[in-house]
């Protein structure tokens, strides 16, 4: 799998945030976080000159010609383990910057900015100095690390970046999630779930169904292509642990002549063959579907634990979200 399908750990859509830049002149640099893709604004002007979709700092001049580069700190989303990162230059062309590293920490709780930039705080490189190009999707695989909380972006002199992709792996705390001894959203990214795979994702990514809180529109969900063959369209969602499913919520809003007709669950364990060694058994029946509604289902067959689940849908068309309530094992 490329790391790109991988939950991206620091996007706004996980809370992700841009915490300090050191320099933010040009564009600001809440917008390296952004869910949306960078767009270009032909002959958009600030006081300050081109506005830019991205971050991007003054040209290095005296008196910060004792600096060797400018930088920011990145709080992730949710505390996980990154596979790769990408640095997206989009229409950063001649004001890019020639190179950038990273640097990661983990710092439980909420720290200041200040208690990050202390002394105290272990920074470890997972990506040396590398050299980037212009108005691109550069991608750089990382130092394995585990466990990550913060990022320390640095960009080499100056310039601008538009997008930080932070590609990788939720880690939650477990402890917690078992002490509450309550339902918990068993699919949802913030607990740790991962849809692996699809059959189509042509019109929206299939990771947009277990992101928190309401769609903002239909293209912060799933949408596929309008089948013109037999068969039907699915996933196949990673619970964040292994659990026991109680209740199941579809939601179809936004989609309103593009929503499938109808929908199936299936669930079973990966028992370490890989998901093809998957025994699928009924989760959810065949339940109908209604335009721009959010279903619950409550009839849900007794399967026992299970790690993964199958979502399919009749014949094709687009979800909101998908939500797999129940209790941890």
């Amino acid at each position: 799998m490329d790391f790109t399908d991988l939950i991206d750990l620091a996007s706004e859509k996980l809370g992700g945030a841009v915490l300090f830049a050191n320099d933010d002149f040009f564009a600001q640099k809440e917008n390296l976080v952004r869910a949306a893709a960078p767009v270009w604004k032909e002959g958009l002007y600030t006081d300050d000159g081109k506005w830019m979709d991205g971050w991007e700092s003054r040209r290095r001049r005296s008196p910060r010609l004792d600096e060797k580069f400018d930088w920011c700190i990145i709080r992730l989303g949710m505390p996980g383990e990154i596979k790769g990162v990408v640095v997206d230059t989009a229409y950063f062309k001649g004001n890019f910057p020639s190179h950038c590293s990273l640097e990661a920490c983990v710092a439980e709780g909420n720290p200041s900015v200040s208690e990050l930039t202390a002394d105290s705080v272990s920074w470890r490189e997972i990506l040396p100095i590398s050299e980037l190009a212009g108005d691109s999707l550069n991608k750089f695989n990382v130092a394995p690390m585990g466990r990550v909380t913060h990022l320390r972006f640095q960009i080499y002199p100056d310039g601008g970046v538009a997008r930080l992709r932070v590609h990788g792996n939720v880690l939650p705390d477990w402890d917690a999630l078992r002490k509450r001894e309550s339902e918990i959203d068993l699919a949802a990214a913030e607990n740790g779930g991962d849809v692996i795979a699809a059959s189509d994702e042509f019109f929206g990514h299939r990771q947009n169904l277990i992101m928190p809180g309401l769609a903002r529109d239909m293209s912060d969900g799933w949408e596929t292509r309008r089948r013109r063959g037999p068969g039907h369209d699915w996933c196949i969602v990673r619970l964040g642990s292994t659990g026991t499913v109680t209740r199941v919520e579809v939601d179809t809003s936004f989609f309103r002549g593009n929503y499938p007709e109808s929908c199936m669950i299936e669930g079973g364990t990966d028992d370490l063959g890989g998901v093809d060694s998957i025994k699928w058994r009924e989760l959810l029946s065949m339940s109908k579907l209604q335009a721009h509604t959010r279903h619950e289902f409550s009839d849900i067959g007794d399967i026992g634990a299970i790690t993964h689940v199958r979502f399919n849908i009749f014949p094709d068309g687009g979800i909101s979200r998908l939500r797999l309530f129940g209790r941890l094992v």
